[in-house]
């Protein structure tokens, strides 16, 4: 079985409080990006075996989380060994989700290869053991994330026919990094509240926490995301912790003079 775990985007981040447990309180939108995917394929093997093609993933395989991922799926169903296969596209690393949604789709895809019939509401639980994000992926669509970034209200918004490009310099910010860096702080309104619904409005009041201390060690993502709006974003951001950037457009922009991973039309 063959299938395309996509990247996403987070629109908005605030950081409202650390809790007792260590974790963070956030608040985000999650897009995703249906055109820019990894390809992730696995059958019936007789031994549980993990094969890492395109970008190299920076981990032991026993700490890959499409291993975790069988591994959790099979502390609940009986299922057999398989061997995958993951050609990865989109680099780790980026705020793209791209390890979370590699995980999250092989729940899924062994759920309906196997004919289990988990339902929806489980898989997502199966997920949240994984990474607080992977439960986005389970749906794939638009969503306000609450919580660790597993509490989720619907969000009515639509980014189709936005063209989006989206860069990472040549950095690497760690999450634990990205984190000491910030003060949390709860604002009255919710950010899914604040957000405008037209998007040329966003610049200014969707703001990404992250920013403003990672900005000051990594000056290349605050350079590439000025970059974009001189090249007629109407607006840009820094996805999750960094370091990718995006800049959405309302027609097809070629971006050439920048590390562009991907760029094209979002749904």
């Amino acid at each position: 079985m063959i299938v395309f775990p996509n990247a996403k985007i987070n629109i908005g981040l605030y950081i409202t409080e650390k809790r007792p447990d260590g974790f963070h309180e956030i608040e985000t939108v999650f897009y995703p990006v249906h055109g820019f995917a990894d390809c992730l394929e696995f059958f019936e093997s007789k031994e549980l075996t993990f094969e890492n093609l395109g970008i190299q993933i920076d981990a032991p395989v026993e700490k890959n989380l499409c291993i975790k991922a069988w591994n959790i799926f099979k502390k609940y169903y009986d299922i057999p060994p398989i061997h995958m296969v993951l050609y990865k596209n989109i680099p780790f690393g980026g705020g793209l989700g791209g390890g979370s949604a590699d995980a999250s789709f092989l729940l899924s895809a062994i759920n309906e290869h196997f004919n289990i019939g988990v339902p929806t509401e489980e898989l997502e639980k199966m997920a949240l053991e994984i990474g607080s994000d992977c439960p986005f992926f389970i749906n794939n669509k638009p969503i306000f994330a609450q919580g660790r970034g597993e509490i989720f209200s619907p969000i009515s918004m639509s980014l189709a026919n936005y063209w989006i490009v989206l860069v990472k310099p040549d950095v690497a910010v760690g999450t634990a990094e990205a984190y000491r860096g910030v003060t949390p702080y709860k604002r009255q309104q919710k950010l899914a509240d604040v957000i405008p619904t037209n998007i040329a409005d966003w610049k200014g009041i969707v703001v990404n926490d992250f920013e403003q201390s990672i900005f000051k060690s990594h000056p290349e993502i605050e350079a590439a995301k000025n970059k974009l709006y001189e090249a007629g974003a109407v607006y840009a951001s820094m996805s999750g912790s960094g370091a990718t950037v995006y800049g959405l457009f309302e027609k097809e922009t070629k971006i050439s003079n920048m590390p562009v991973v991907w760029q094209g039309y979002l749904q």
